[in-house]
Parts: C-alpha cells; structure tokens; sequence
C-alpha cells in the first residue's frame, strides 16, 4: 500500500467517525435539537427591565473610634458606617440566621441569651451618601439594585 492511500483512508475514516457528532445536542443537559417541549422548559427565566432598589444605612460613633487624631476617628466611622450598611445589605439579601437559648431551674427563668448572625456576599452595591449626622455621628446610605442579583443566579443556572 502507498502512503497515498493511506492517508485516504485515514481522512475517509476520520470523516465516518465524525459524522456522526451532532453539537446541537448537549445545552445544559443532553436532548436532541428536534425535542422542542425540553428546549422551551430550559429557557432562563428573564430579568426585570425596571430597576428594583434596596438601600441600607450604617451608622458609627465617632468619639468610640480608635485613633490618635479626630481625622482618624472620622475616617475609622466612616469605613465602620459603611461596613455596617453592608451588614444590613446582607441582612436584607441573604437573611438573618438567629440562634436563642434560655435556661430554666425549679421553673424559674435562670438564663436567656439570643443572638445574631448574617453572612453572605454582596457584589454591585454602591455608596449613595456618606455623611456626617450630628458632632459625633457617621452615616453611609449603600443602594443593591436586585436586578444584579437576578442576573448572577440565572448565570449560575
């Protein structure tokens, strides 16, 4: 046989064993182009044209900053401000997970703790207003459009 004809058959084969892929096929799970009632089911569900605004304000004590200057404490309740809008961001977003005890003796009330946790992460808020309130206030308004939200969990689908 000449290596002519082997390289024929070669691209001859080639081409029998790649007829019969078909890329239409796989699309977040596998189903055959011509399935059209599974193609409609997997649609991604649309996002909302209007914007959907949450806002969160944090507030920080600024004579309770550390800080050798009243510059630094300034600085330090603004950062601590805005960290506590993206806690109540989170809150408003993800929810609050709430964790309670309570301690009874000779069915006397002895002890009653409650306490509190939020955790998740929040992407596209942006700072509206950061503010002095008061001599000895600082505030930071943090507004989330939910739309961002919708976008990265259908992405994730």
């Amino acid at each position: 046989m000449s290596p002519m004809s082997i390289s024929r058959w070669l691209v001859l084969l080639a081409v029998i064993m790649l007829s019969g892929c078909d890329t239409l096929k796989y699309y977040y799970g596998q189903y055959s182009a011509d399935d059209s009632s599974e193609v409609e089911s997997r649609v991604m569900p649309r996002v909302d044209a209007q914007p959907r605004l949450v806002t969160a304000t944090g507030y920080a004590p600024i004579s309770l900053q550390p800080g050798s200057t009243q510059d630094q404490k300034v600085l330090m309740a603004m950062r601590a401000s805005k960290l506590q809008a993206y806690q109540e961001l989170a809150t408003i977003v993800h929810g609050q997970q709430l964790f309670g005890t309570s301690q009874v003796r000779d069915m006397v009330l002895q002890n009653d703790q409650f306490n509190a946790a939020v955790g998740g992460v929040i992407r596209g808020a942006r700072v509206v207003k950061s503010y002095p309130v008061q001599k000895d206030t600082y505030a930071t308004i943090l507004e989330l459009d939910l739309r961002d939200l919708q976008r990265a969990f259908v992405d994730m689908q």
